[in-house]
């Protein structure tokens, strides 16, 4: 486990060193007149952000050679199609009409245009690295009936370029409203595609041309609404905390207090409650290779994300350094499974299983680490037969306890939520990896501290089945979550179609099937704790 824990952290150190290299490959230094280069990128409808096409998959006159940018591993998991753009633009040469190109459009070719400027199109390129965006065409609605829409194609494209000294700085774009193309009728058009180009000097330095996209996330405006939601959470952790500790301090010491003073007991004296299934509280649940699994595949899961955290709030994931986010998911993944086999592995065998094929394939690795043969740690000894569960109230089911269980650690996680998810799905850009880590932090005490909690009045109610309770309780806050995303999908996004809906909740449902795997691991290890603790703190015969 050492040797594995030593790869991963000397991964994550070349990932960290690879980024800055892949940063600084090219000096982006240029000479007047030298040729910056310019990719398009994608196209896509502007509601639905995960719907992108390649930019030369509308008709757009293309350059007499269309060459593809040789893409990073993180391109490509991003999806980009990076090619050189039609536009010319020289190192601190200004242009003024320029014609780019012209093209005959054909009646097809004005149909799909028409149809990309209705669904509200947006392009992206990328100029020095420095993203560009802009719509493709605005409609004009001259009344209620759709018929009387008409579509017009934007022509006239404007960049305006900072730079300092030998370096690009800043780079955007609008659009000439006036110099468009009407595409209301199916005919064909002779478009002649124009650009200016105005160069402008700036003392901003070259390593503080990303803090524009900094200032453009959700940081100078909606930095207070985070530290309130964190503020909240904490105090809501605290204050059950407290009652946590208060509780443990008068009823379960009052416990032990009595189970010592009354080593002997007599008929009237018979033990209730927890203490009452002390032969039957570590008996091993059923489905152990299922239960060894996924608490395995949760074990990954939040090493995955920790490691995850650690590089964002290290600056790896800086805006607009494309695909690098995606590149580290799969990259600590691969090197961290290898934890899958020997975690599930090593708790199947502490549960005395010995069908462990099944356990690995149930656990999806191939790898299963050390074989590690210690023994269950149970501060108490299993009596061969087990007690009869007495008949709960239906607050004390399964579902009851799930449905209770998640409600505070998603409190905790709401007001978050929404920024990642207009993140992930949407434009914006998220970069607080500071705030993000404090409240994945809180999530997993609040997690902790309710499922404890529930284990504890499940034992009090002489219930000792609460392996796989305590594992659901925990991970119950990755189905609300999932309930999230409805109300996100419809009451939050414009995004609509067969294709974008069974994508959005399709990739939702697997993360949300990976937080219920790790919050479950995090309820059921704090369960398990607490369970040895509250039995090895008394005499077991």
């Amino acid at each position: 486990m050492g040797k594995l824990v030593a790869i991963i952290l000397s991964a994550i150190f070349v990932m960290c060193c690879g980024s800055q290299v892949m940063s600084d490959a090219i000096d982006h230094r240029y000479k007047a007149g030298d040729l910056v280069p310019l990719y398009a990128n994608k196209v896509g409808p502007f509601s639905n952000p995960s719907e992108t096409y390649c930019y030369f998959d509308l008709p757009f006159c293309s350059p007499d050679y269309v060459k593809e940018k040789k893409e990073t591993l993180g391109e490509v998991l991003n999806g980009d199609c990076l090619v050189n753009a039609p536009y010319k633009l020289e190192f601190r040469i200004d242009k003024d009409s320029q014609v780019a190109c012209r093209k005959n459009l054909t009646r097809e070719e004005v149909i799909q245009f028409r149809t990309a400027i209705k669904r509200d199109y947006y392009f992206q390129m990328y100029y020095d690295d420095l993203p560009i965006w802009g719509f493709l065409g605005r409609i004009d609605r001259l009344g209620t009936a759709v018929p009387n829409d008409r579509f017009f194609l934007f022509m006239h494209v404007h960049f305006d370029i900072f730079f300092n000294k030998d370096r690009v700085i800043e780079v955007s774009s609008h659009v000439d409203y006036t110099h468009v193309v009407d595409l209301t009728e199916d005919r064909e058009l002779l478009v002649e595609f124009i650009y200016n180009v105005n160069w402008k000097e700036t003392k901003i330095p070259f390593e503080k041309r990303m803090e524009k996209y900094l200032q453009s996330s959700f940081l100078p405006h909606h930095l207070d609404i985070h530290w309130s939601a964190i503020m909240n959470s904490c105090i809501t952790v605290l204050i059950l905390t407290g009652c946590f500790v208060t509780f443990y301090m008068r009823v379960l010491k009052k416990d032990f207090m009595e189970r010592t003073y009354n080593e002997v007991l007599t008929d009237d004296q018979e033990e209730k409650g927890w203490k009452y299934i002390l032969g039957d509280v570590f008996r091993y649940p059923n489905h152990r290779s299922l239960i060894a699994a996924v608490l395995g595949s949760g074990t990954q899961l939040f090493i995955l994300t920790i490691l995850i955290m650690i590089l964002g709030l290290v600056g790896v994931f800086y805006p607009y350094n494309r695909g690098n986010l995606l590149m580290a998911l799969v990259f600590i993944y691969a090197i961290t499974s290898g934890i899958v086999g020997y975690s599930s592995t090593t708790f199947y065998h502490q549960l005395e299983g010995t069908n462990w094929v099944r356990n690995l394939l149930f656990a999806g690795c191939l790898f299963s680490g050390k074989n590690n043969q210690t023994e269950f740690q149970a501060p108490c000894h299993t009596t061969k037969c087990p007690r009869d569960i007495p008949p709960l109230r239906w607050y004390r089911g399964v579902l009851p306890q799930m449905a209770l269980a998640g409600i505070l650690p998603f409190a905790v996680v709401y007001t978050e939520l929404y920024y990642i998810f207009a993140s992930v799905w949407g434009h914006r850009i998220y970069t607080i990896y500071s705030i993000l880590f404090v409240v994945f932090i809180i999530l997993l005490i609040a997690t902790a501290l309710v499922t404890v909690a529930l284990t504890y009045f499940q034992l009090a109610a002489e219930d000792h089945q609460w392996w796989w309770r305590s594992f659901l309780c925990g991970g119950s806050t990755g189905l609300y979550i999932f309930g999230y995303c409805f109300y996100y999908y419809y009451a939050r996004t414009d995004m609509q179609g067969f294709l974008q809906t069974s994508f959005f909740f399709g990739y939702m449902a697997c993360i949300c099937y990976g937080f219920f795997l790790m919050l479950g691991t995090v309820g059921f290890i704090a369960s398990l704790l607490f369970v040895r603790h509250i039995y090895g703190s008394i005499k077991c015969d």
